[in-house]
């Protein structure tokens, strides 16, 4: 296991690269012609890039995210406002929260109540409706990606929190693509108890964090190429027969 001190230096080593991409893409913003398009992605790379490091704790998780930002920025269209209601309508009551996030991100966090027994990565049935309403309709939206991101809390150690934090995000993930959600669009992290919400020395507290967060984005620069008309060429002018010539129509 890496020593404290190795993990600091390569976290700080992560940002200062991350930082620079995103000193980069500000510097090249200011140049009169570049475009939103381009403005937009340079950002997304900075910013990935240090959510990268923050994340990864490495060179190359910022890489990994510098090239997640880099896609563009998410943004939030009419398709977004009308899945937050229906996701708002779908959870009344349920504990579930149904926030948009500060980078235009669809956030749903789950807690214990509705999804995952202590030491369980079995689904439970009341968390079943709020999936299925979840992914109606993604299947028609290719400019989507999700995320999702497992919790335990702190009882037992590391190294089995660690693992049974990415298999809640798995099991959530592979029950969102077995309702048409492409798994390729699907992207799934385990936490452990390293992010908690609330103390773990309250069952209360241990509840809370013993939780899975659904991220839904939908990227600005993920749109499908359109296929462009291609022309068609003009026919060929019928020959003439030899040794007639042509005659001009009166």
């Amino acid at each position: 296991m890496p020593s404290s001190s190795s993990t600091v230096r390569s976290f700080a080593l992560a940002a200062t690269a991350a930082a620079a991409v995103l000193a980069s893409g500000c510097a090249d913003m200011q140049a009169p012609t570049m475009s939103p398009t381009a403005r937009n992605t340079a950002v997304g790379a900075g910013v990935g890039g240090l959510a990268g490091a923050a994340i990864g704790h490495d060179a190359k998780g910022a890489a990994i995210g510098a090239g997640l930002g880099a896609l563009g920025g998410y943004v939030w269209s009419q398709h977004m406002e009308q899945k937050k209601q229906a996701m708002q309508q779908a959870t009344v009551g349920t504990g579930v929260q149904v926030s948009q996030t500060a980078d235009n991100q669809l956030k749903l966090n789950i807690p214990s109540d509705i999804s995952f027994d202590t030491g369980r990565a079995d689904i439970k049935p009341n968390l079943r409706p709020i999936l299925d309403q979840f992914a109606s309709g993604l299947s028609t939206q290719p400019n989507t990606e999700v995320r999702i991101v497992g919790h335990t809390d702190s009882t037992g150690t590391a190294a089995i929190n660690d693992p049974l934090s990415l298999r809640r995000a798995d099991a959530t993930r592979d029950y969102l693509a077995a309702r048409g959600v492409d798994p390729r669009r699907v992207l799934t992290a385990g936490r452990g108890d390293h992010e908690p919400v609330a103390e773990n020395t309250t069952d209360t507290g241990r509840a809370r964090n013993r939780r899975v967060e659904i991220f839904l984005g939908e990227r600005s620069n993920m749109a499908a190429a359109q296929p462009q008309p291609q022309s068609q060429p003009m026919p060929a002018p019928a020959p003439t027969s030899a040794g007639i010539p042509a005659r001009p129509v009166r």
